[in-house]
């Protein structure tokens, strides 16, 4: 029997923490670790609340992060008292903050990569340039040039 908290054949390292996204536990021990019955984690299931993985025989098999959820709307129901449809709707604006989050963290990574791009460029041109001197008039002003005489000592 693989333990299902050393890793064994679900893909991570033995003796390593299970990830919190890995789906290793069945529909009954998911259900004591959420204080529920298992019929109502069917019911969540059916009405899209939490969805959990399948094995090839149609088994659900449920994560440590499908666990915390199945909590979450438990809360959310029993002791804030908002019905299944309302939890549903909370839990899919918080799925769509959470990935606007990430959008916003990339755009902001790429943003100061292009930051970064347009200085380096800016101080590729200023080296190109030859530095000399060149006669400055306000505008509105007449600039009056005088060639210079190089044969005086």
């Amino acid at each position: 029997m693989t333990d299902h908290l050393t890793g064994g054949d679900f893909g991570f390292a033995p003796g390593g923490p299970v990830p919190d996204d890995v789906p290793v536990y069945v529909i009954s021990v998911a259900a004591t670790l959420a204080g529920m019955h298992p019929q109502t984690l069917r019911q969540y299931d059916r009405l899209g609340l939490v969805s959990p993985d399948r094995t090839p025989g149609r088994g659900r098999r449920y994560s440590a992060r499908d666990i915390e959820m199945l909590r979450q709307v438990q809360r959310l129901s029993q002791d804030e008292g908002v019905n299944l449809a309302g939890v549903k709707r909370i839990l899919e604006l918080e799925a769509q903050v959470d990935a606007l989050r990430s959008r916003l963290t990339e755009l902001l990574a790429e943003l100061d990569a292009t930051r970064g791009e347009i200085a380096r460029r800016e101080a590729k041109v200023h080296q190109s340039y030859k530095r000399e001197i060149v006669p400055f008039a306000p505008p509105g002003s007449i600039a009056v040039w005088r060639e210079q005489r190089r044969d005086r000592p």
